[in-house]
C-alpha cells in the first residue's frame, strides 16, 4: 500500500512539472496558427505583419547567404561581454555594500540616485569619452546591468538571517569565510532575480546602442531592414532577439538549480 502511494506520488509530482512546459509549448504553437491563418486569409496585409512560414524563409535564406552570421557574432560579443562585465561587477559592489556598513552609508545613496536614469540616455556621453567602436556598446550594457545586479545583491545581503553570520563568527570563521560560505550562498536567490532582471535591460540596451552606433548587429539590422520596409528581414531580427532573451532565461535558470538546489 505504501508502495503504491510513493508511485502514485511520483506520477502526480512528474505531472505537476510536465504540464506547464506542455501548456506553454501549446500556447506558443496556438498563437503561431492563429498568427498564419491570419495571414493567409489576407485580413492583416503582409507589409504590416508577414506570416510565421514567410518570415522563417527570409531567415533561413539569410542565414544560408551568411548575411546573418556578422550581424550575430557582433550582438553576442557586445552582450556577452557587457553582461559578463556589470554582473561581475555588480555582485562585488552588492557584497561589499551589504557587508560594510561605512560603505553602504557612503556608496548607496550614489546607487539609488543614478538607477533611476535611462541608461540609453548617457550613451552619447560614453561614445564622447570612448569614442566610437565597441567600447561604448559593451560599456553602455555593462551599466544597465550593473544597477539592478548591485541592488539585488545588496537586498540579498541585508536579508541574510543574522543568527547564521553571528554562529559562523563564533565559530572562528574571518570576514572573508563568512562572506563565502554564509552570506553569498544565502543571497543567491536574490543575486539569480538580479541577474534574470538584468538580462532583459541589456537586450534593451544592446539594441538601442546598435541602432544609435553601429555597422553591424542584430539591432542595427532591424532598424536597415526597416527603413527598407522589407518587414520579413526585419521580423527576423526580432525573433532572434527573442530566442536569445529566452535562451538566456533558460541558461540562468539551468546554473541557478545547480547553485541553489535548496530553491
Amino acid at each position: 500500500m505504501a508502495e503504491q502511494r510513493q508511485v502514485i506520488t511520483n506520477r502526480v509530482a512528474f505531472l505537476e512539472t510536465k504540464i506547464p512546459r506542455y501548456a506553454a509549448a501549446l500556447g506558443i504553437a496556438g498563437l503561431l496558427i492563429i498568427w498564419e491563418i491570419v495571414c493567409r486569409m489576407q485580413i492583416v496585409p503582409p507589409l504590416f505583419l508577414p506570416a510565421p512560414t514567410a518570415i522563417l524563409t527570409a531567415g533561413w535564406e539569410m542565414l544560408v547567404s551568411g548575411e546573418l552570421y556578422g550581424d550575430l557574432l557582433a550582438s553576442l560579443y557586445r552582450i556577452g561581454a557587457g553582461y559578463a562585465i556589470g554582473a561581475g561587477l555588480g555582485i562585488l559592489v552588492g557584497l561589499v555594500l551589504g557587508f560594510s556598513r561605512w560603505t553602504d552609508a557612503i556608496l548607496t545613496p550614489i546607487v539609488y540616485s543614478i538607477y533611476p536614469i535611462p541608461k540609453i540616455a548617457l550613451l552619447p556621453l560614453i561614445i564622447l569619452w570612448l569614442g566610437i567602436g565597441e567600447m561604448p556598446k559593451v560599456a553602455i550594457i555593462a551599466l544597465g546591468v550593473f544597477f539592478p545586479v548591485v541592488i539585488n545583491t545588496f537586498s540579498g545581503v541585508k536579508n541574510v538571517d543574522p543568527m547564521l553570520i553571528k554562529a559562523a563568527v563564533t565559530f572562528g570563521s574571518n570576514h572573508f569565510n563568512v562572506i563565502r560560505k554564509v552570506i553569498l550562498p544565502a543571497s543567491l536567490p536574490m543575486i539569480f532575480a538580479g541577474l534574470k532582471l538584468a538580462a532583459g535591460t541589456s537586450l534593451l540596451l544592446l539594441v538601442s546602442a546598435e541602432m544609435v552606433a553601429a555597422q553591424e548587429g542584430i539591432g542595427s539590422m532591424v532598424l536597415h531592414y526597416g527603413n527598407l520596409m522589407i518587414t520579413t528581414k526585419l521580423m527576423v531580427g526580432v525573433l532572434i532577439l527573442s530566442l536569445l532573451g529566452l535562451t538566456f532565461n533558460r541558461v540562468l535558470q539551468w546554473v541557478e538549480r545547480k547553485l541553489v538546489p535548496w530553491k
